[in-house]
């Protein structure tokens, strides 16, 4: 006997029901996700890398789409984050401005790479350098060193464009956000933990910026959600940006060199 068209109607209801609750639960995970990102990222600085398997997971966005989103969404993290730690005098823009100068062309092109190219060898690359700068940055914590060529500031300044640079393609072609790589590098040239991690809050603006601009023309950025990471990554950052400034510089030191291990590892893993 063929089903009746209420029984079909309730079928069909049944099925909306459970498509609700389903997308309801992902985007709840998506949140809490989103809270926890935006926290890495305002004390450490690293953590955005996080959200895109999170994308890719639980909301069913591909690779590239989750990419350009996670990139558009950390322009909130950077103004709140630059905001917080300006606020606690722990952004020293000598050292800033070069970094988003690099940041801000590169960016750009890295977004463009993104929509050429499979990043999995340049991810491997990103992923092996930010290992082997946690583990540098362990085997050096009892001696913090002056910045590198503190006392040529020409060439600092040079050094600092060019990591700049390095850190805008990375954070346009792979989407893991500026701090991620610029953090890391940055504390094994001996620069202070709270100015590296201000400096990436910076960055993370330009980079954002600059890999959206060119992810609207060469990508796909689903703004439907990239509100809703946006509310929770703030919440985040304030929650990380008060955490760090309460603990010792040593310990930070400490916590963001396991952390580049351990996400560096997750990231050669993943993209083999």
């Amino acid at each position: 006997m063929s089903p009746t068209w209420a029984e079909g109607s309730n079928r069909t209801s049944l099925n909306n029901t459970k498509r609700y609750m389903l997308m309801s639960s992902a985007l709840i995970w998506l949140s809490l996700s989103s809270l926890g990102v935006g926290t890495l990222v305002g004390a450490v600085g690293i953590g955005g890398v996080l959200l895109i398997p999170a994308l890719v997971g639980l909301v069913g966005l591909g690779v590239h789409q989750a990419t350009a989103t996670a990139l558009c969404s950390y322009l909130a993290t950077g103004i709140v984050g630059t905001i917080a730690f300006q606020r606690r005098g722990s952004i020293d823009w000598r050292i800033t401005i070069p970094l988003c100068a690099g940041a801000l062309v590169f960016a750009f092109v890295g977004a463009f790479a993104n929509s050429l190219i499979d990043a999995q060898p340049l991810s491997i690359i990103v992923a092996l350098l930010i290992v082997f700068s946690g583990v540098y940055t362990l085997k050096s914590l009892r001696s913090l060193n002056n910045p590198v060529f503190s006392d040529r500031p020409n060439l600092q300044f040079a050094a600092l464009v060019g990591i700049g640079a390095f850190v805008g393609f990375g954070s346009g072609l792979s989407g893991a956000g500026g701090p991620l790589l610029s953090v890391p590098l940055m504390l094994v040239l001996g620069f202070p933990p709270l100015v590296t991690i201000g400096a990436g809050q910076v960055i993370q603006i330009l980079a954002s910026v600059s890999a959206t601009l060119g992810n609207l023309k060469y990508g796909s950025i689903d703004f439907g959600i990239v509100g809703l990471l946006m509310v929770f990554e703030v919440i985040g950052v304030l929650i990380g940006a008060k955490i760090v400034h309460m603990v010792q510089q040593m310990l930070i030191r400490r916590f963001v060199a396991w952390l580049c291990i351990v996400v560096g590892t997750w990231m050669v893993v993943k993209a083999v």
